[in-house]
C-alpha cells in the first residue's frame, strides 16, 4: 500500500514541475545518445583501421628466416669450451628461404582442430623493367581461393577479377601504387627480373589496393605456380605458410608450439601488430572517458533540478512528514523521481543513439585510399547499450540520493514555524 502511495506522490511531483522534469530527461537522453553514438563510431573506426592490416595478416606465419648460426665451430673445441669466444663478421648459414617438407607440414596443420584454414605463399623480390629504369617490388605467389577465403583478398582487388590469376597463365595483379608508377593498364605486359637475372613477362589482370600507400607501391600478386616459374623452382617450393586460427587470442601460444614442432620461425599476429592494438586501446579509452563525462554532466543537471524541486516543495515535505511519512519515505519519493527520469531518459537515449548511429552508417564515405569502405564505420555492439542504460540509472540514482537525504532530515516543525 505504501509503495503505491509513494509512487503516486512521486508522479504528482513529477507532473507538477513537468518542464523541469522534461529538461532533466532531455539531459539524460542527450548524454546516452552521444555516449552510444561516440562509442559506436570510434569502435567502428578502430575496427576499420585495424582491419586494414589485421584482415590481411595471418594469425601465425611460418617461415624459414636466414640467420647466422649461433654455434660456431670453435664452440665444439674442448680446448676453448670454458672460454668466451668472440667472433666477428659471422655470415648467415648457407640455407634457402624454402620451407623444407612443406607438404607434410601443411597436412599436419590441417589435422589441428584449432586451425581454421591454411594459405601457402611464395614470396620473392623482383625488379620491374620500365624502359631504362628498374623498379623494385615484391611478388607474392598465393593460393587465390585460400587467400580470398581467409584474408578477403577479393575485397582489395579494386579493378579486374582476382580469379584471373588462376585462369590466365603468367598473370599478375599489380599494387595500385606500382601500377600508377609504371602507367600499366589492365591487359598490358610487364617484364620482371629476379635477383638471379631471370626474366619473365607477365600480363596485368587487375589492381590491388590495401589502403596503405607504401604497401601498394611494392606488393603484387600472382598464383603460386607463376611465382615458382619466375624463380625457376619446383612446384613444392613454398616460402611462407599462413595459418588462421579459430581463436586469434591463442596465436602466441600456438606459434611457440609450432616453432618447436616444425623448427621454423613462427610469428604471431599480436607480436607483428602490437602497435595497432595499442592505438585501438587508447582510442577506446578516450571514447569511454568522453561518453562517461557526458553522463556525469547530465547527472549534475538532475541533481540541480531535484535540489530546486526540494526547495520549492519544502512545504509539501513538511506536510508529508507531519501526516506520518518518515524520513525514509521522503527519501524514497525523491529517489523514485530521479530513477524515473533516468530510466525514461535512458530509454529515449538508447533509441536516439541507435537512430543517430544508423544515420551515420548510411552517410556515403568514398575515398581512393580505402576501396572497401563505402560508408562511415559504426559498431552496433550491444555492450554499449547495456553500459549506457546501467550508467544512466546509477548516475540519476546518486543525483537523487543527495537531495533526498537532505529532504528526509528536514524538521516539519521548523519549516512550518518559518512560514
Amino acid at each position: 500500500m505504501k509503495v503505491k502511495l509513494i509512487t503516486s506522490i512521486s508522479i504528482a511531483l513529477l507532473l507538477a514541475r513537468w518542464k523541469q522534469t522534461l529538461v532533466a530527461a532531455i539531459g539524460v537522453t542527450f548524454g546516452i545518445t552521444m555516449f552510444i553514438t561516440l562509442l559506436g563510431f570510434m569502435t567502428g573506426l578502430n575496427d576499420l583501421l585495424d582491419g586494414l592490416v589485421l584482415n590481411r595478416t595471418p594469425h601465425i606465419r611460418l617461415y624459414n628466416e636466414i640467420l647466422a648460426s649461433k654455434i660456431q665451430p670453435i664452440d665444439y673445441s674442448e680446448e676453448y669450451k670454458k672460454s668466451y669466444n668472440f667472433i666477428s663478421t659471422v655470415k648467415p648459414k648457407n640455407e634457402k628461404l624454402e620451407i623444407y617438407n612443406s607438404g607434410a607440414i601443411i597436412n599436419k596443420l590441417k589435422q589441428d582442430t584449432r586451425v581454421m584454414g591454411i594459405a601457402p605463399k611464395v614470396t620473392t623480390q623482383v625488379f620491374f623493367n620500365v624502359g631504362a629504369i628498374d623498379l623494385t617490388g615484391v611478388i607474392n605467389g598465393v593460393d587465390v581461393e585460400a587467400e580470398s577465403k581467409l584474408f578477403f583478398f577479393q575485397d582489395y582487388v579494386v579493378d579486374g577479377n582476382y580469379i584471373d590469376l588462376n585462369n590466365t597463365p603468367n598473370s599478375i595483379i599489380l599494387g595500385k601504387g606500382a601500377a600508377d608508377k609504371m602507367l600499366a593498364q589492365i591487359g598490358d605486359i610487364v617484364q620482371v627480373t629476379t635477383a638471379k637475372g631471370d626474366r619473365l613477362q607477365l600480363k596485368v589482370v587487375g589492381y590491388f589496393q590495401s589502403g596503405i600507400q607504401e604497401v601498394d607501391k611494392v606488393q603484387n600478386y600472382t598464383s603460386i605456380a607463376t611465382a615458382q616459374k619466375i624463380l625457376g623452382v619446383s612446384n613444392s617450393y613454398i616460402t611462407d605458410i599462413q595459418v588462421k586460427l579459430k581463436l586469434m587470442e591463442t596465436a602466441p601460444i600456438v606459434a611457440t608450439e609450432y616453432a618447436n614442432l616444425f623448427d621454423l620461425e613462427a610469428l604471431d599476429i599480436q607480436t607483428a601488430n602490437s602497435q595497432f592494438e595499442t592505438g585501438s586501446s587508447v582510442r577506446s579509452l578516450i571514447s569511454y572517458a568522453v561518453g562517461i563525462t557526458l553522463l556525469i554532466v547530465a547527472g549534475f543537471g538532475i541533481y540541480n533540478i531535484l535540489n530546486m524541486m526540494i526547495y520549492e516543495k519544502i512545504d509539501t515535505i513538511a506536510i508529508l512528514k507531519a501526516t506520518g511519512f518518515s524520513g525514509k519515505d521522503v527519501k524514497r519519493i525523491f529517489i523514485t523521481i530521479a530513477l524515473s527520469i533516468g530510466i525514461f531518459g535512458g530509454i529515449l537515449g538508447l533509441l536516439g543513439g541507435l537512430g543517430l548511429s544508423i544515420i551515420i552508417d548510411n552517410i556515403p564515405f568514398n575515398t581512393a585510399a580505402l576501396p572497401t569502405v563505402k560508408t562511415y564505420p559504426i559498431n552496433y555492439n550491444p555492450k554499449f547499450y547495456i553500459i549506457g542504460i546501467i550508467f544512466s540509472i546509477i548516475t540519476t540514482y546518486f543525483a537523487g540520493y543527495l537531495p533526498s537525504r537532505k529532504a528526509s532530515k528536514s524538521d516539519p516543525v521548523v519549516i512550518i514555524r518559518g512560514k
